[in-house]
């Protein structure tokens, strides 16, 4: 990995996520590099609707979670990744008791903007959700 990029790994990643949304909708950090980041998210009664499928707030949440820390890889130590926009589609649905899991693949890697995608499969690989989601980078404080 080139010394620009932060080394973490996604047992740093989750558990610095405790007591987070995305501790709270169950999302767990599988894989983090340049370009790609990777997350799974059981569908619990937590994130469903009331008839079982999962939320497509709570897919938006997983997608741009994914975005934003392969974002947070790409910064350098004085600087920090924020979500501007987040646009999906909901393509078929993930019942209550499936794991889904979260591809996110860098397509734009500017100074002051990251624009990624990410698919969200089912256990099976069918698609559930394809979401565009847009990360403005900014100085820390």
């Amino acid at each position: 990995m080139d010394d620009k990029y932060q080394e973490i790994q996604p047992e740093e990643i989750n558990g610095a996520n405790r007591g987070t949304l995305m501790d709270t909708l169950g999302i767990r950090f599988t894989h983090l590099s340049p370009g790609r980041s990777e997350a799974i998210m059981t569908v619990t009664r937590n994130v469903c609707q009331p008839f079982g499928l999962l939320h497509g707030g709570a897919s938006l949440a997983l997608a741009e979670s994914v975005a934003g820390q392969g974002s947070l890889i790409l910064c350098s130590p004085d600087e920090a990744a924020a979500g501007v926009q987040v646009s999906g589609n909901h393509v078929s649905p993930a019942r209550e008791g499936d794991r889904v899991k979260a591809v996110g693949t860098l397509i734009h890697q500017g100074r002051s903007t990251h624009i990624w995608n990410v698919d969200i499969f089912t256990s099976a690989g069918g698609l559930v959700s394809t979401v565009r989601v847009v990360n403005t980078i900014i100085k820390r404080r």
